[in-house]
């Protein structure tokens, strides 16, 4: 008696074919992307151990062995431990956000399977090598910076990768729920990197970066032998991103999924595929992505939301200890409620923008909201774990669901935008330009929270706050325009 097929295959013949390949895509960028935010976590959760106050804990890394100030860890023993926490997040974010600018060039011109697997491994190659440190018994700061500095130049294979990857498989509509979904990868990533880097971050902390660089590493190898980079690769009919108005009657008659669809759009354009069309067109220049109309407001307006989140990516953890005197694990834990309403913020933020076709008015919204509130979790917050708790998530919602939207959907909205006349070679150089210029305002964030944190908390609040409104102001002619077309009652097709 032969059995019948499992439910969960059955379901998989059930979907049409295009479909199937999509949300393969889909999965497999969502957890390359996850990785790399897991591997970049690990820093902010040890900087607590690194650094003990030596009063309130007892030494016992190795019987003394491993600490040569009874608890701390050399260079980061002194006075001036949060100068060279600086440094460090500096050493990764600058590097970064210069690698950045150069990585999206790279990507429009290399396969991008060999270009995100090579990325990763090496990723998680030099994410291991800090963690040997603590198994080596280095000391000096010169290490620790170096390997910050090439993981920053690595990890910026990344993001230019995927999101080029699923713009070559979705087209515009209903663009912003699905990367505002997807996007939660950032968020889990680094929640991800939270719970592991806190399981051993009291008893060896090296492992807290060892075991994040093995993930990493696998997963580009999972990359190298699953991922498909363009729908015509496998059969499947492209995405529609722009079309003529005769061509979109046309089009809507065709079925969106399915093997049907594939192979008559497969006949009809086989004199021309998109992906034949994509390779003839020249690779699009630095200067002339920057002419693409709000390629500059929303990268401006990135940078300063990307400083606002990763200071809070780097110093939430170290905050809550000093602040809410909390031990690093419980710290660790406790700022993954920023990251959770990060995905929260990131869904609501693509909803909203997809039904009201306002990204830069849905993104000054959330902006005007984060400022009060980043003000009231400075000062209540801490009133109790509760209250600590609930602030954490809305405060991780308003800070992200910008910064989410605008390296998602707007990059890929830009990337594909009607100026470029259907050249598809255009997506990885402007994402790279749009974040790269968001990991300027990232690696400053840090850096300006080292330098101010002296001087007190609350100042590093009010600089965060200051970065939040200046967010919005950038993005202000874009959202009028918005407003502008939404009162002239222009008629708006969604989806």
């Amino acid at each position: 008696m032969r059995v019948a097929l499992a439910p969960g295959i059955r379901l998989l013949r059930a979907l049409p074919r295009d479909s199937r390949y999509r949300g393969l895509t889909l999965l497999l960028t969502f957890l390359f992307y996850t990785s790399y935010h897991l591997s970049r976590k690990p820093i902010s959760i040890v900087k607590s151990q690194l650094h003990l106050n030596c009063s309130a804990a007892a030494s016992d890394r190795h019987n003394g062995s491993n600490g040569t100030a009874g608890c701390s860890w050399a260079p980061f023993d002194g006075d001036n431990y949060k100068e060279l926490f600086g440094a460090l997040d500096n050493a990764f974010l600058v590097a970064y956000a210069i690698g950045m600018f150069i990585s999206g060039i790279f990507g429009e011109r290399l396969p991008l399977r060999y270009y995100l697997s090579g990325g990763m491994v090496l990723s998680g190659v030099f994410t291991a090598l800090f963690g040997l440190g603590y198994f080596w018994d280095i000391h000096v700061l010169w290490y620790f910076i170096v390997m910050q500095i090439c993981n920053g130049l690595v990890q910026t294979t990344g993001w230019p990768a995927v999101v080029a990857c699923v713009g070559n498989w979705f087209g515009k509509g209903k663009r912003g729920l699905i990367m505002g979904v997807w996007n939660s990868h950032t968020s889990v990533g680094n929640i991800l990197g939270s719970l592991i880097a806190g399981v051993w971050v009291s008893s060896a902390w090296g492992l807290s970066f060892v075991v994040p660089g093995a993930i990493i590493a696998a997963m580009g190898l999972v990359c190298f032998f699953f991922l498909v980079e363009h729908p015509e690769d496998v059969g499947c009919s492209p995405p529609l991103h722009h079309a003529a108005p005769g061509e979109k009657d046309a089009e809507a008659a065709l079925p969106d999924d399915g093997p049907l669809s594939a192979t008559s759009r497969t006949s009809l354009d086989r004199s021309e595929s998109p992906k034949e069309a994509a390779e003839e067109a020249e690779a699009i220049s630095f200067l002339g992505a920057l002419r693409i109309p709000g390629v500059v407001e929303f990268s401006l307006c990135l940078l300063f939301a990307k400083l606002v989140s990763y200071t809070f990516l780097y110093w939430l953890p170290l905050y809550i200890v000093n602040v809410a005197h909390f031990g690093a694990k419980e710290a660790g834990d406790l700022s993954t409620l920023f990251d959770a309403g990060g995905i929260v913020g990131g869904i609501i933020a693509g909803l909203v923008s997809d039904y009201t076709g306002g990204r830069a008015t849905t993104c000054c919204a959330m902006l005007v909201a984060a400022a009060p509130m980043l003000f009231l979790y400075n000062h209540i917050g801490h009133n109790g774990i509760g209250v600590s708790m609930a602030m954490l998530i809305v405060c991780g919602g308003l800070v992200n669901g910008p910064y989410a939207l605008i390296t998602t959907a707007v990059s890929a909205d830009l990337g594909t935008h009607e100026c470029l006349k259907g050249n598809a070679r255009a997506l990885a150089t402007v994402t790279a330009i749009i974040d790269g210029t968001g990991s300027v305002g990232a690696a400053l964030g840090p850096l300006l929270a080292g330098l101010i944190s002296p001087t007190g908390w609350t100042n590093v609040f009010y600089m965060l706050i200051a970065a939040d409104v200046s967010a919005c102001l950038l993005l202000s002619r874009l959202a009028l325009k918005e407003i502008r077309g939404w009162r002239g009652c222009v008629p708006r097709k969604r989806g």
